[in-house]
């Protein structure tokens, strides 16, 4: 028999809607799974307890009373620490802000409230978000489900890890640089990194303003084991916000009903080397969406690699800007990582950053007339697998994060939606697959996915794997 914490985030609705549960019963096995995974994965890094069975109460006396409910009501959901959730700190992971209380929600916990949802964790990240592998200052290391010696992906890892194990059924991350997407790659899960301006983002721990690579490239987004959850999460927290003068009200384009589209794979992306696993996956499902009557052909957007350049060279502007700051809050991994991504990368002069930003406006358009051709790109989440536990700081280990991770930059570079689904297991690890398409076609994708997610099946909820020999 299914357990309740095993119920995707929109069965659980419709389970409290119906009377077939109640939003308490669900929290608590909820909870009790927590108690149960929770202290292998080191991703629930805080805990709501009084607060959501309150919540939970509300919303089932709402259920008594035959009000109307909206499509999360009563369902429990997960917040990672770099977003202000009112009465508990944001603490970005890091030991300097471990009392930075937020007095009021983010505008996409508000709207997740809203939407019927019950914030009931905090999950981890590691320092200020700013590394690919989850590992705090002030939590420590969170374990990936799959092989617990192996990330979880970052900076969303706890998010992901919670929601790979059935301990959150949906949550909220973000992301700059693939945070939405690697640990959603890394722990068989779903996600999407929205469009720029799609959903609002705003925070009153400082610094609240946020610096030009972050205006341009970060956002807010939802992750879920399900497609169809991120979905309902993603038509939740979307639109214009006052707090956030970047946030747009857009109409976003999805496809018509049994559309059938011209897609794009790319299977190696340039710049670096595709585990051959990998790539046979995203093969797999383009097959699979070839068998389906979508029109797949090979093809490889414009100037990739120049594309990846110049979103590092305007992630490290920010950096930069900020490394007096970062020195005095972040711990020694993190902080070495930094430095050697600065180093890597050539010194910038104000001639150099108004030329990126030439260049950015140019290659806005080169995609967009790709994107006309091939409303659907598939490639890799990452490149390579899911890497062992500080192999990204590691001096004497092969792991080259930033070639790892090549293929999710692009969407933050040009501020285009990208949606991840797991298309396959190997070798005991999740891979996921990146339905990427132009600026505000968020639906378009998440409907792809969910049809790949159809396909080819769904890999979580799973328990805790311990790794091989142990």
């Amino acid at each position: 028999m299914t357990e309740l914490w095993q119920l995707s985030a929109g069965e659980m609705a419709a389970a409290i809607r119906n009377g077939d549960t109640s939003s308490r019963e669900v929290l608590t096995a909820i909870l009790d799974r927590v108690d149960t995974v929770n202290p292998t994965l080191n991703a629930i890094v805080r805990r709501l307890d009084d607060e959501a069975y309150a919540a939970a109460d509300a919303a089932d006396a709402a259920i008594a009373r035959g009000e109307p409910v909206p499509p999360l009501h009563g369902v429990p959901c997960t917040v990672k620490e770099n977003i202000d959730l009112a009465g508990t700190p944001t603490t970005q992971g890091v030991n300097a802000l471990a009392e930075a209380i937020a007095p009021i929600d983010a505008p996409v916990v508000a709207r997740m409230r809203a939407a019927g949802a019950i914030p009931f964790a905090r999950t981890n990240l590691p320092d200020l978000g700013l590394r690919v592998h989850t590992d705090s200052q002030l939590h420590g290391i969170t374990n990936n489900p799959w092989a617990l010696d192996r990330t979880a992906g970052g900076s969303s890892g706890g998010e992901a890890a919670s929601l790979a194990t059935g301990m959150s059924p949906i949550g909220l991350g973000n992301d700059i640089g693939g945070s939405l997407r690697n640990p959603a790659h890394c722990c068989g899960i779903a996600s999407i990194k929205p469009s720029t301006g799609v959903v609002p983002s705003a925070t009153v721990i400082p610094p609240t303003d946020p610096g030009l690579a972050s205006q341009l490239m970060a956002v807010e987004g939802v992750m879920a084991r399900r497609v169809a959850d991120v979905r309902v999460g993603l038509e939740a927290v979307a639109g214009a916000d006052p707090r956030d003068p970047f946030s747009l009200p857009v109409t976003l384009t999805d496809a018509a009903p049994g559309e059938r589209l011209r897609i794009a794979v790319m299977t190696d992306p340039p710049g670096g080397t595709t585990d051959p696993g990998i790539a046979g996956v995203v093969r797999s499902v383009a097959d699979r969406l070839s068998d389906a009557g979508h029109e797949v052909v090979d093809a490889t957007p414009p100037e990739l690699e120049l594309v990846i350049i110049l979103w590092a060279a305007l992630l490290i502007g920010d950096v930069r800007s900020s490394m007096d700051e970062f020195e005095d809050v972040m711990g020694e991994g993190a902080i070495a990582l930094l430095r050697s991504f600065d180093e890597a990368l050539p010194p910038t002069t104000p001639a150099d950053q108004a030329l990126l930003h030439t260049e950015r406006a140019r290659l806005l358009r080169a995609w967009s007339e790709f994107y006309g051709e091939h409303p659907i790109l598939l490639c890799p989440t990452w490149c390579h697998p899911a890497f062992r536990h500080g192999a990204d700081i590691d001096p004497d280990d092969p792991t080259d994060t930033t070639e790892t991770i090549r293929a999710v930059t692009p969407a933050n570079f040009l501020g285009t939606p990208s949606a991840v689904v797991p298309g396959a297991v190997v070798d005991g690890l999740p891979v996921g697959v990146q339905v990427m398409g132009n600026r505000f076609t968020d639906l378009r994708c998440l409907t792809v996915a969910a049809e790949i997610e159809e396909l080819v099946g769904t890999f979580t909820p799973i328990d805790p794997v311990a790794p091989a020999g142990a």
